[in-house]
């Protein structure tokens, strides 16, 4: 069981894509039309998905008529291979910039902002969407925190103020928790962490607590799930 679950934190996405319908962030498709949305994204928006993963958001824009393309280090194979911090890609050749609970695995994320902002058109738009806490965030293995989005988690002032020091306003932000608890459920439904964990003597122990002090913190609201939409100042 022990070999199990390291092969699990080895391919943290993997695990997760195997517990949850369709993209791996919380509120699924519906969100992504819902920041589709608020960006009016259609006909011929030039839009990027940064951090595209296997592609369901660029899918999404394209039966819009968008021309989308995805960006990730490991892309599908209409995709680009980038990092986020240095986009190979035109300054001002975007509409739309979507990063969907992308933003907090990157290192250098202020620099990240700030490359949305060279790639996008002047009246283009950053549409953003990203984990945030108040306090701190419970330890866990490093591939756990990072399939979790908590590896470089901030506050949701922090966040706002990261993307406007990069350059941009934001219109408007909106908290999407019960999108959040609603994922953990789908999760919580599928895996019995008791059972899997309980196999793992004291190391399963430790682990089990840090996910019942996550999902604490999930119910009181001090981990929350957020998306923005900002413009290019």
């Amino acid at each position: 069981m022990g070999k199990l679950f390291d092969k699990a934190l080895a391919n943290p996405w993997a695990a997760l894509d195997y517990v949850v319908d369709g993209p791996l962030h919380p509120g699924g498709r519906e969100s992504t039309e819902a920041l589709l949305d608020r960006t009016g994204v259609g006909e011929g928006t030039r839009l990027l998905d940064a951090g595209c993963g296997t592609g369901e958001s660029v899918a999404a824009a394209r039966s819009r008529g968008a021309r989308a393309v995805g960006l990730d280090r490991d892309p599908p194979a209409d995709g680009i291979r980038g990092d986020l911090s240095h986009l190979p890609v035109q300054t001002g050749s975007f509409d739309v910039v979507l990063a969907e609970c992308v933003m907090c695995l990157v290192p250098g994320r202020s620099l990240a902002f700030r490359e949305a902002g060279r790639v996008l058109a002047d009246d283009g738009r950053l549409a953003l969407s990203d984990m945030v806490v108040a306090g701190e965030v419970p330890e866990l293995p490093a591939p756990m925190s990072e399939m979790l989005c908590l590896s470089n988690t901030s506050d949701r002032t922090t966040l706002v103020d990261r993307v406007e020091t990069a350059g941009f306003t934001v219109e408007d932000i909106r908290d999407h928790r019960e999108d959040l608890l609603a994922m953990r459920d789908q999760i919580a439904s599928r895996v019995d962490y008791e059972a899997l964990l309980g196999r793992l003597g004291e190391r399963g122990e430790r682990l089990l607590a840090a996910i019942e002090d996550l999902e604490g913190r999930v119910e009181s609201g001090e981990l929350s799930y957020v998306s923005l939409v900002a413009h290019p100042r």
